[in-house]
Formats: structure tokens, sequence, C-alpha cells
């Protein structure tokens, strides 16, 4: 049996959960304001727009790592300004990663939460308004309390998405070891390189944080 280094098996975990908890609070964020503004609008485009949205959701994961790879890199223009003004790329380091995962969590996040909105009755919402109670005050005080389950379950969803994130991450951060190797790209690395216990370290390791953000989001849906 293979010797474990525990300085190498952590610090995958570590920068999975650091990657996972940022990238999930922006796009709770923004997945509920375009949630939010999408289940209250109607407009020209709507549609589209909507499948726009959701289209990560279904498009292999290298494909949307390669979209941002051209979108990010250095021959772009936001990876130009990044280089004239910060001296530094945005591709292979973790915030890359973090990216990585707010762009394919968001659609999940985005559907979590515009199914919730929805549900949230229209008159009592009305009801605030006509009591004086501006946008900000009916959401704050209204429709977030009534939609509560969704969100919580936007956001457990959207960080367990971030954690198993794979193609896209590979392909816009890498896999620098206590840099940018999170949990899913190690696991591939230990079953390439036939490290298969620390590829099942790893993999139960990510297996049981996921099935205790599951756990609690169930848990939750039912209370």
């Amino acid at each position: 049996m293979e010797q474990i280094n525990w300085t190498e098996f952590v610090s995958p975990i570590l920068l999975s959960l650091k990657v996972s908890v940022v990238s999930s609070i922006f796009v709770l964020f923004i997945g509920g304001i375009a949630a939010w503004g999408m289940s209250r609008r109607k407009f020209r485009g709507k549609t589209l727009l909507e499948t726009a949205i959701l289209l990560p959701l279904v498009l292999p994961p290298t494909v949307v790592g390669f979209i941002l790879l051209v979108l990010l890199g250095k021959k772009s223009w936001i990876g130009y300004l990044m280089e004239r003004f910060f001296d530094q790329s945005i591709i292979f380091t973790w915030g890359a990663a973090v990216i990585a995962s707010i762009v394919v969590a968001f659609p999940l996040v985005y559907q979590t939460m515009r199914t919730g909105f929805s549900l949230v009755s229209k008159d009592l919402e009305d009801s605030g308004r006509s009591i004086g109670a501006n946008e900000w005050q009916v959401l704050r005080y209204i429709t977030l309390p009534l939609a509560w389950r969704s969100v919580t379950a936007a956001y457990i969803l959207g960080f367990a998405r971030g954690l198993g994130e794979f193609g896209a991450t590979l392909m816009i951060a890498g896999n620098i070891p206590h840099k940018t190797q999170t949990l899913p790209t190690a696991i591939y690395i230990a079953v390439e390189s036939g490290n298969q216990t620390l590829a099942w370290c790893w993999a139960a390791a990510i297996i049981f944080i996921s099935f205790g953000l599951m756990f609690i989001a169930n848990h939750r849906a039912r209370d």
C-alpha cells in the first residue's frame, strides 16, 4: 500500500473547499438576481435568453472551459487588461477555478431559485407594494422568506457543483499542486499515476462532503 503524504493529501481538499465557498457565494448572488428578474418580467427574447443561461448545464465542461480560456486568455481583452494593470494572468490561478465553478454552477442555482421565486404568491407581493414597500423591501421581507427552502437548496447545490467541477477547471486553472489542484483533478492525476490509495482517499473525502451537503439539503426540504 502506498504511503500517503498528508500535506499532499490535505492541500486539494482545502483548495476545493476554498474555491467552492467563494464561487457558491458569488453564484448565489448573481443567480438570485437573474432568477428574481426573470421570474418577475416578461419581454421579447426571454426564452432565448433563458436558453442561453441554462446552456452550460448541458454543454460538456471541456467546451465551457475552452470558451472561458478564449475569453480570459492573454490574447483576450480581459487577459490583456489583467496583464497591463495587475501584471498577472487569470489563467492557471485559483481564481480561474472559481470562475469555472461559477459558470458551471450558475444554471443549476438559477433554475432552483427561479422555481422557488415563481411559487411565491404574487398577491402577497402586491399587498406589500400597496402599503408602500419598494421592490427591495418586497424581496427582503416577503419573497426571500417564503422562498428560503429554494435559496438554501440553491446554495448547497451550487457549492456541491463547484466542489465536483473538473473539465472547465482543468482547462483554465490547470493542475498545479498546492496552487490550482482541486479534488477532482487530484483524483484524476492519482489514477493516471497508479496511486490508487491516494485516489481512494480523495474520492472518499469528496463523497463524504457531498453526501453531507445533500443530506442537509434533503433534511431542510422536509422541514
